[in-house]
């Protein structure tokens, strides 16, 4: 089994290259989308293991909207787009141009749904065409699928849905700001058993001695 734990920084280099290259995309995209500003920035990549994702969303318990993909190609992964119900409901309001607090999270309506949805098939494209752009690899996502439960659900409900799980996750931490609001959320990839390596070793940076 490797050891993602201890990436090298050329590793974690490059990985945040392909985070900010694609959250520069994605902002491009927002911003046709709403016709506002949203800025996105990626300040943090790491890999951590899946034991440890629902500590980072605030425990088990946390109340989340998380938005996932199944992924294809030659290194099949899964994605999953988390953030805090609250932050969810303010990235709603961004989108779709009104006050802060106006989105009831819990009462979605067909209109809030699809902001949410379109979200996410814009963050996985362009991470996921970044991420083709420096390893040469196709990804094919799925269609999307939108829960909001709390943490732990979500991430069984991932587990069952697309089985077998690698230990280890990348994490590219996601900043949305509009005007004064700000929202994080929490894009991970999930590969399955050997496409971590698989796409470090298409960098260039594999995780081999």
């Amino acid at each position: 089994m490797e050891d993602f734990t201890q990436l090298s920084g050329l590793q974690i280099d490059a990985l945040r290259e392909i985070g900010n290259i694609g959250a520069g995309n994605a902002a491009t995209a927002l911003a046709q989308m709403v016709q506002a500003k949203i800025d996105m920035s990626v300040p943090r990549v790491s890999i951590l293991p899946f034991t440890e994702v629902a500590d980072l969303l605030g425990g088990a318990d946390a109340h989340v909207v998380g938005i996932y993909f199944n992924v294809s190609g030659p290194a099949p992964n899964s994605i999953l787009f988390i953030l805090s119900a609250q932050k969810a409901g303010l990235l709603v309001d961004m989108l779709l141009l009104r006050s802060s607090g106006t989105t009831d999270i819990n009462n979605l309506d067909e209109i809030e749904m699809s902001a949410m949805m379109e979200l996410g098939n814009i963050l996985s494209a362009t991470y996921l065409n970044a991420m083709s752009m420096f390893t040469q690899l196709k990804f094919v996502p799925s269609v999307p699928a939108m829960g909001i439960d709390m943490a732990g659900a979500i991430l069984d409900a991932i587990l069952a849905q697309f089985g077998e799980i690698a230990d280890h996750v990348l994490l590219l931490e996601t900043e949305f700001t509009k005007d004064e609001d700000d929202v994080v959320g929490h894009f991970f990839l999930l590969p399955e058993p050997g496409s971590l390596n698989i796409i470090l070793k298409a960098l260039g940076v594999n995780t081999d001695g």
